[in-house]
């Protein structure tokens, strides 16, 4: 397993983590359009946390459930594993 999450992970993790499919080619081309156009709230995103959390058991950074796009979070979440590899 990669030390960063791909477009193609968190569409996966939104399926498994909070119901919502979202196909990784829309994701891509959208990753600057809030998580709520694709149907994803903070509950949702917590659990998308919590699931890499125990994935790469390690905590996340505080602010992870609080990014509104999917840029802005996997930017954020591959920082941080990246300073932690």
């Amino acid at each position: 397993m990669s030390e960063r999450i791909t477009v193609e992970e968190l569409a996966g993790l939104m399926k498994k983590a909070a119901g919502i499919t979202v196909a990784p080619e829309d994701l891509q081309q959208l990753s600057d359009s809030g998580f709520d156009s694709f149907g994803l709230d903070s509950l949702g995103l917590l659990g998308i946390v919590g699931e890499l959390e125990n994935r790469y058991g390690t905590p996340m950074p505080p602010d992870a459930e609080k990014c509104k796009t999917p840029r802005q979070f996997l930017d954020l979440v591959n920082s941080a594993l990246l300073a932690g590899a």
